[in-house]
């Protein structure tokens, strides 16, 4: 994939979101730092990239753990300026770990700086390149995306994969209008004249058709089902904290899905079935999806952290 040469894109395993970084102009600047537990290697990557240059400025297209979660260690290291989408710097601030699906999803991150915030509309400039801000909401309320109408390049977060978007939980802090809101970010996108994109997680890519057929398709069976997004956001939620711990043992798992407050919810509300019922749901279909593997009695993910 050419992108302009002051892009440079670390692609990461599905644990962290990919970290972008923009060189030239007024400054370096890094998009998103990953999660927590990949900080080190992170800065490793940063620092061969970087050689003598220090980092100036880290962005966030929004703060979940795996966008938001390298951001102490690199303010750490570089001291750098620092800016989120300015919904979300309220919760920043005071640490609401609920809000931020931290604790309440058994997910990890590090308190953080704000140094400053931007918002939909605002034009920002990063490696020598104009980049609109444009509202994302859908997987996040508060997303962003950044587009650069000159490059016809889209920084898209978790708005758009090229297999699909981030999870969706219409279920949570009042969001019931999360499905609507996915809906409108990818007609937004749709209306952009965008060549390239570079998504969260996965490898950038052209032909942003196809990439958004599949989303539609995709967002038009949850929109049939709401029970079929709760099974989709279980299993994400529990290969995510499988990728983070590594393993798990079997039978802890139906315990991990009573006592997990975002698993427990969706149940609630949703599936409604038992802990065991739904632990045994869920291993079935990620071992046939090839997710994760049985051994020993523990469960241990096949996808690459």
């Amino acid at each position: 994939m050419r992108l302009p040469s002051p892009i440079r894109v670390f692609e990461r395993g599905w644990l962290s979101s990919n970290n972008i970084l923009l060189s030239g102009g007024k400054g370096t600047a890094l998009v998103d730092s990953g999660y927590i537990s990949h900080a080190p290697q992170t800065i490793t990557l940063l620092e061969y990239a970087l050689v003598e240059r220090k980092l100036d400025w880290l962005l966030n297209t929004h703060c979940h753990s795996d966008h938001m979660g390298g951001n102490a260690a690199i303010q750490a290291r570089w001291t750098c300026r620092t800016s989120i989408p300015s919904g979300e710097a309220p919760l920043i601030r005071v640490w609401d770990e609920r809000a931020l699906m931290l604790d309440f999803a058994d997910q990890r991150a590090e308190r953080f700086r704000i140094d400053d915030t931007f918002e939909a509309g605002e034009v920002v400039s990063m490696g020598g390149i104009e980049w609109e801000v444009i509202a994302a909401p859908g997987h996040d309320t508060h997303a962003v995306m950044f587009h650069s109408p000159d490059e016809r390049l889209l920084i898209s977060g978790d708005a758009l994969w090229e297999n699909g978007f981030g999870v969706v939980f219409p279920q949570l802090f009042g969001r019931e209008q999360a499905l609507a809101e996915t809906r409108a970010t990818l007609e937004t996108i749709e209306r952009l004249r965008v060549k390239t994109v570079i998504p969260g997680h996965g490898p950038a890519f052209d032909g942003i058709e196809p990439a958004l057929e599949r989303a539609y398709r995709r967002l038009e069976g949850f929109e049939q089902s709401i029970e079929r997004l709760a099974r989709h956001a279980v299993k994400v939620m529990l290969v995510f904290a499988l990728l983070d711990k590594q393993s798990m043992a079997l039978e802890a798992l139906p315990e991990y899905v009573r006592t997990v407050p975002i698993l427990a919810d969706l149940n609630e509300r949703y599936l409604r079935m038992t802990p065991e019922a739904l632990a045994q749901y869920m291993l079935a279909d990620l071992e046939k999806a090839g997710a994760l593997r049985l051994q020993d009695g523990m469960l241990v993910p096949r996808m690459g952290a």
